[in-house]
């Protein structure tokens, strides 16, 4: 169960990205990161998606992995795509240069591959680009995916509109009796606000049936060093605190130094959920026409997640 995983406390999350829709990208992490001895995959609500997981990790003999979909509420930056004025735009090329994902290519979003994380908006020197909202319409995608036997859901609260955030948490309670996740930040809340939401959300749930997710700083995690996983550590920190009765997951910047980093803060954490750096330095092999074909390829590849994924999990 996963509830064993949290248990051990060696618990490592492959956050493929709630925006990542991109289904031969996310098969290509899932195979990948499921050899090196992830079993927590963390997806887009999305039927096609979760699918495709599913396929390719019982094709590689796999069947003791666990299904995590996110989503969110509005103006939730994992719930965001880019778009680009064209009226604005001078087709310079930076925002591409810069897109982790390889959305955009001759100044066009693929919407699929964006998962909102505001490099390119950094970057534009013309402000010609601005994100919409996504979010997915829970009625319409978590029956479906709960069907499928998904064995959790995380709710992305980065966001003040308390009446959104409680309407859909109840939702979700009341459809689905599994491991619930919730992705909270500092970003928009003070630390008192933080535990006060926590709180107030796990008040109707059994001890221990729910992940706090410490998203340090969402989707930064693309250096490998201890001042990006930083803030990670000390929102779980305001988490431990509280002593609430939940498992403790890192993310939002972590990286290969983030349990090393945990333990010298002395941060009692049951997981690490790692998405930016873990996809970055995989990128180059994830992306070769020949990686289903060519078998030096993928042992590369897994040669260089697999200290990752051990840096957790041993």
């Amino acid at each position: 169960m996963l509830k064993d995983i949290l248990e051990e406390k060696h618990c490592f999350k492959l956050v493929c990205g709630a925006g990542n829709e991109d289904v031969e990208t996310v098969r290509r992490l899932v195979y990948l990161y499921a050899l090196a001895g992830c079993r927590f995959f963390d997806l887009s609500a999305n039927e096609e998606i979760v699918d495709a997981v599913l396929e390719t990790l019982h094709g590689a003999g796999i069947y003791d992995a666990y299904i995590c979909v996110s989503v969110g509420i509005s103006g939730d930056p994992h719930c965001n795509k880019a778009v680009i004025d064209y009226d604005k735009c001078i087709n310079c090329g930076s925002c591409e240069s810069v897109c982790p994902q390889g959305a955009i290519h001759y100044a066009k979003v693929k919407k699929t591959k964006c998962i909102g994380c505001g490099r390119c908006w950094k970057v534009c020197p013309r402000m010609a680009i601005s994100y919409i909202s996504e979010e997915k319409n829970l009625s319409e995608v978590l029956p479906q995916l709960i069907k499928k036997g998904i064995d959790c859901i995380e709710f992305h609260v980065i966001g003040q509109d308390e009446d959104e955030i409680f309407s859909k948490w109840k939702y979700i309670n009341e459809i689905f009796d599994g491991m619930l996740s919730i992705c909270v930040s500092r970003g928009k809340l003070g630390d008192e606000a933080l535990i006060e939401r926590i709180e107030k959300m796990i008040k109707c749930r059994e001890p221990y049936s729910t992940i706090i997710q410490a998203d340090g700083f969402p989707m930064s995690g693309g250096d490998d060093d201890y001042k990006t996983t930083l803030q990670a550590v000390a929102t779980a920190e305001i988490v431990q605190n509280a002593k609430l009765p939940v498992y403790l997951m890192l993310s939002g910047g972590t990286n290969s130094k983030t349990t090393e980093l945990a333990r010298m803060c002395g941060i009692n954490y049951n997981a690490v959920a790692i998405g930016s750096y873990a996809r970055k330095i995989v990128k180059k092999y994830i992306e070769r026409t020949d990686f289903w074909s060519n078998q030096n390829v993928a042992e590369d590849a897994l040669n260089i997640a697999k200290p990752l994924v051990d840096s957790v999990i041993l």
